[in-house]
């Protein structure tokens, strides 16, 4: 049955009606599906104001407990530091309970939970990150590598790559899927281990993608990777940074950069590689469900997917932006 304004309005007006052609007060009752206390109250509304006082409007509701600029100075700054309240987490079940014990207003769990969303907060499950040995050092690394790196990707004298690895398997684990409640959902599996590797660059700014499918990575992997990178961005007269992390054949002193300058991320900051982000949309819009027992396979359809995406660069700078932007640098 609806009850929206408009059919709540219908209601009391043929509720009149009914009673203005003789219908019996008890049917009219029945009709409407009031108790007649409600419906003396309309006819007392009717006869005191005509029409007008049988439209439905719907009440304010109840005042906020906490403004926008309040929420904003009381409840985030805990949300985005954990640590402000001894705390090493959020669930919103224990946020709720945290600010009723230390805030002079109650708020009820889905009062918290809405004022999070209506600040662009959202539930994620957290990425696991080894803790580095020396937390001090690591963030004055960190910042100071941020800083470098925002004055290269606000130099439009220059361009800035972001580079990894990556590895893709033909029998991937099963990803979450929506299914008919009281169902178990299946999916295929070999147990054999089916595996192609890729070493990629992206450019955010423009959503050039350089990569290369390989079966394994080392120093000779790498250099290919370089020379085609080469090839594909050649050297128009401006620096070439290729940001990397710190494996080891990152650093052989063997290698030949071309005109290719490196920049090496700080230890335990792959939050600062947007290229991450790209191989996981990779794996989940375009490999999801994809099983296979041969490798020459995984490598077409890695190939395949590669030409897709390339084909798309507006969504490979959106995907590479939106981890940027997360990054606060």
């Amino acid at each position: 049955m609806d009850c929206g304004p408009d059919h709540k309005s219908f209601c009391r007006l043929n509720a009149m009606h009914l009673l203005m052609i003789g219908t019996p007060y008890e049917l009219v009752v029945r009709n409407s599906r009031v108790s007649e206390k409600t419906l003396r109250f309309w006819v007392s509304r009717f006869n005191e104001c005509g029409i007008d006082g049988l439209i439905h409007r719907p009440g304010a509701g109840r005042p906020r407990i906490l403004e926008h600029d309040e929420i904003k100075t009381k409840i985030l700054p805990v949300v985005d530091d954990p640590s402000l309240a001894d705390q090493t987490h959020w669930t919103a079940k224990k946020l709720c309970g945290w600010l009723k014990e230390n805030l002079v207003a109650q708020l009820s769990y889905r009062t918290v939970v809405r004022y999070l969303h209506e600040h662009d907060y959202k539930r994620k499950i957290p990425r696991p990150m080894p803790e580095p040995p020396d937390r001090d050092a690591w963030e004055d690394k960190r910042d100071a590598f941020a800083g470098v790196l925002l004055e290269l990707l606000e130099d439009k004298g220059c361009e800035v790559f972001f580079g990894d690895e990556a590895g893709f398997e033909g029998d991937p684990r099963p990803r979450q899927k929506w299914v008919k409640r009281g169902s178990r959902p299946t999916v295929g599996y070999y147990g054999g281990h089916v595996r192609q590797n890729v070493v990629g660059a992206v450019n955010p700014s423009d959503g050039q993608l350089v990569s290369l499918i390989v079966s394994h990575n080392d120093t000779e992997v790498f250099q290919a990777f370089l020379d085609t990178m080469a090839d594909e961005v050649p050297d128009q007269g401006k620096p070439i940074w290729l940001v990397l992390d710190n494996a080891s054949w990152h650093h052989s002193k063997s290698l030949e950069w071309h005109h290719i300058k490196p920049l090496y991320l700080p230890p335990y900051s792959p939050d600062f590689n947007p290229i991450e982000r790209l191989w996981q949309h990779l794996k989940s819009h375009f490999l999801a469900g994809y099983i296979t027992r041969r490798s020459e396979e995984l490598a077409d359809k890695l190939e395949a997917s590669i030409k897709q995406l390339l084909s798309q660069p507006e969504t490979v700078q959106s995907v590479c932006r939106t981890h940027l932007s997360l990054i606060h640098i």
